[in-house]
């Protein structure tokens, strides 16, 4: 290929992945997650330009493809949930491994297993990475038969046998055509739920014994990461208020993401609020309106590291300057915003705040 791929207008992007997903066989949730991670990465590493290519490396769509298997290996009602047809299910057992070892003493985010485990995480990731590159980002664009020209991204050096080493030869990355980057960003409330569907059919068709009606909360749900330590660092810090209506809290009052889990799974402090239950409740899955995500990360960034490092939590702030910046500016002039309890307003594309639209941090800094 030379580096020129189809057209790349978003709609047409996208009824192209969900026909490829739904045409071509699916052996294993792989695909899924792959593409969900791709989506993810995009919305967090927006080019500049619209129409620019975009190199992924593999090792971070595989750093983000364990994040996405982490809560779903734990048991379900007793049962390993099989996530392929295969017997053999490398990135499971891979992320099985690294959980098992960081979990002593209680269940702990993936964020905190990779500062518990700095070894077997960066072991954990080269398995993946390799899995990745053998498997679906090989197969990802065909139909079946091996049928169709890749449109996402130039394939033509990955096969089944590839070694570590040659995936560091070709610079260890993939690089989306350009344009591609631009659309599956503006795809990303889209074409997540729809790969979420699909997932849970697949994890259905895979395990026989299912027949409950809340599998997805369990595969994809927020998992029950104690967030106290957060919430106690957070109000000595910035006081017992909420963040959005300046009501006083009580003690278990929650800890709210600005930008939505749904959207941006990210656990760090920069990304996190005291909220009031209302507010909570209210704002739910909603994209914030810029002002609110403005404020939180003008907070002294200084202070969230201290905490950080207080607690021994992740900070995740240039993470979660690089979603913020991603996710309003793939998101067309109009969008619903959550402006605060019963308030809905727009997003407006036209004068963006200069630090939505560049490229080195500029807010939060104190």
């Amino acid at each position: 290929m030379d580096g020129t791929g189809p057209p790349t207008d978003p709609l047409a992007l996208g009824q192209r992945v969900v026909a490829v997903l739904e045409t071509g066989a699916r052996t294993a949730t792989y695909k899924l997650a792959t593409l969900s991670a791709l989506v993810g990465f995009c919305v967090e590493h927006l080019p500049a330009e619209p129409a620019a290519a975009l190199d992924v490396p593999i090792d971070a769509l595989a750093e983000r493809v364990i994040d996405l298997y982490w809560p779903q290996v734990r048991p379900f009602d007793g049962h390993r949930l099989r996530q392929s047809s295969q017997p053999r299910a490398r990135i499971l057992t891979a992320v099985e491994a690294l959980r098992s070892a960081a979990n002593t003493g209680g269940v702990v985010g993936l964020s905190l297993a990779r500062l518990r485990k700095p070894d077997l995480y960066r072991g954990t990731v080269a398995e993946v990475a390799l899995t990745l590159a053998q498997q679906p980002l090989y197969r990802l664009q065909r139909l079946p038969g091996g049928r169709g020209e890749p449109f996402l991204y130039d394939d033509s050096w990955l096969h089944s046998g590839i070694t570590r080493a040659a995936i560091v030869r070709q610079g260890g990355a993939i690089r989306l055509f350009p344009g591609v980057a631009a659309a599956l960003a503006r795809l990303s409330g889209l074409l997540t739920p729809t790969l979420e569907i699909l997932w849970v059919q697949d994890v259905r068709r895979y395990n026989a014994f299912l027949d409950v009606p809340d599998i997805a909360g369990h595969l994809f749900g927020r998992e029950r990461v104690s967030l106290t330590k957060p919430r106690v660092a957070l109000r000595e810090a910035f006081g017992a208020r909420c963040f959005y209506y300046a009501a006083k809290l009580s003690d278990g009052s929650p800890v709210d993401h600005v930008l939505p889990w749904s959207r941006a799974p990210l656990d760090g402090l920069a990304n996190l609020v005291l909220a009031c239950g209302a507010c909570n409740t209210d704002k739910r899955d909603s994209l914030p309106a810029l002002a609110h995500t403005e404020r939180a990360l003008s907070r002294d960034r200084s202070v969230l590291e201290q905490l950080a490092a207080d607690i021994g939590w992740p900070t995740q702030y240039d993470r979660t300057l690089a979603a913020a910046r991603g996710l309003y500016r793939s998101s067309p002039s109009g969008t619903p915003t959550w402006q605060g309890r019963s308030r809905t307003g727009t997003w407006d594309t036209v004068f963006p705040p200069g630090w939505v639209v560049s490229t080195v941090p500029e807010i939060g800094y104190a």
